[in-house]
């Protein structure tokens, strides 16, 4: 099957043809460790451990546990000095007991202390610019004056500086976080609670940076309701192609929730904007075991043709022509052979649809007849073989192309 093409398109360009692939967005590479997000390399996937920073064996078993499923950085949250120190041990251990991981650190609430230090021991320090310098609200405030604004920019920019300084200097990343549900509250007297505000939040955070000459940027715009989350990245794109800005974005809906509909909802945010070619990075937020967001990343990657990491499985809907058990043939099919990868194969119940549906597709199980199903390889039938013995023989059709692996 054909793999949709992940080309590049350049950011003036006042239209764009029409295509079945996906053209992205023009962006900077950014170094995170080992790992590129942005630029030419592929969208790259991210979890975040749950455990408490302070367990040590316990955070290095969940940092490996994701690295082996797949997730190629991984964040560990750091609300304490205590907590920022723990992360080089962790680091040791992890190279010690596993291999070098990508390492995000999460820092909030006044954090630039934590940051300075954490900074020593991890590839990416995550900040929030709406709690990075604290805001006392103030109940009886009905606006901000352009001197409280611009004093309040004077001390984040005090506080952010050797952070900044220090990630250059080291070539390490930043990424700017921004959150719908936190923003500071002199953006929230001055856009309201919009996507505006959070650009704007974004942006004068990544000034701050350029004018120290720092741009190992990664900014993103997370928000729990989806139409919002979309408006704000769709903004922040626009806006930093009228800057002259190519900062990659990492995509993701905060508090997704759970099970199918948590699912559904991360998928309709971040593939939407994947679609559209923006997006370098993604994390799928799920209340469940970060375990669980990993196949989820890659199947929406999967999906779009942004990366070939599993099986793609083609298979009809079933219907009265269907002449064997469509859904259990497809549980055989699948068992057999999804421990492979970069192969698409179709499982079609009648030959009314079936080879012209599956025309892409590498390999073809098709019903022709009762009793029987007849194997392709791509468009060209190979041969007619009892139902009984379908599977079997599209294993040996595959390891008669070489194409086959043993599962571990």
């Amino acid at each position: 099957m054909q793999t949709l093409s992940t080309s590049v398109k350049e950011t003036d360009e006042q239209s764009t043809p029409v295509t079945t692939s996906i053209v992205r967005r023009k962006t900077r590479p950014v170094p995170v460790g080992d790992v590129m997000i942005g630029g030419n390399h592929p969208v790259v996937v991210q979890s975040m451990i749950n455990e408490d920073t302070l367990d040590i064996d316990g955070s290095v078993a969940a940092i490996r546990r994701l690295h082996e499923l797949g997730c190629e950085i991984v964040r560990v949250t750091v609300p304490s000095m205590a907590h920022a120190k723990a992360l080089a041990t962790i680091r040791e251990k992890l190279t010690a007991t596993y291999q070098t991981v990508p390492l995000v650190a999460d820092v909030h609430h006044n954090g630039m202390k934590i940051a300075l230090e954490v900074a020593k021991h991890v590839d990416k320090v995550r900040i929030n610019p709406g709690l990075y310098v604290f805001e006392k609200a103030k109940d009886d405030r009905t606006e901000f004056s352009q001197s409280e604004f611009e004093d309040i920019g004077d001390k984040i920019r005090e506080t952010l500086e050797p952070l900044v300084i220090s990630l250059r200097d080291q070539n390490k990343a930043m990424r700017i976080g921004v959150n719908h549900g936190s923003l500071a509250e002199r953006m929230l007297f001055t856009y309201g609670d919009t996507p505006e505000g959070m650009v704007e939040s974004a942006l004068e955070f990544i000034r701050i940076c350029q004018s120290l000459d720092f741009n190992n940027l990664v900014i993103s715009m997370k928000a729990s309701r989806v139409p919002v989350m979309l408006a704000a990245y769709r903004l922040m794109a626009q806006r930093m192609d009228e800057l002259g800005m190519d900062y990659p974005l990492h995509l993701g809906v905060t508090e997704a929730g759970d099970g199918e509909y948590g699912r559904i909802k991360s998928t309709a945010g971040i593939a939407t904007l994947l679609a559209d070619g923006i997006g370098d990075t993604l994390r799928v937020s799920l209340t469940e075991s970060p375990e669980k967001e990993i196949p989820v990343c890659y199947s929406i990657l999967q999906a779009l043709g942004l990366r070939k990491t599993m099986v793609e499985y083609v298979a009809c809907p079933s219907c009265g022509r269907t002449l064997f058990n469509l859904e259990d043939v497809l549980h055989q099919v699948r068992s057999a052979t999804n421990h492979l990868t970069g192969l698409d194969i179709a499982v079609m119940g009648c030959i009314v649809n079936g080879p012209g549906e599956m025309a892409d597709a590498d390999y073809g199980y098709v019903g022709k007849q009762p009793g029987y199903i007849s194997l392709y390889r791509g468009r060209e039938e190979v041969k007619k073989v009892p139902e009984t013995e379908g599977v079997e023989e599209l294993i040996n059709l595959i390891k008669s192309d070489g194409r086959w692996v043993d599962p571990e």
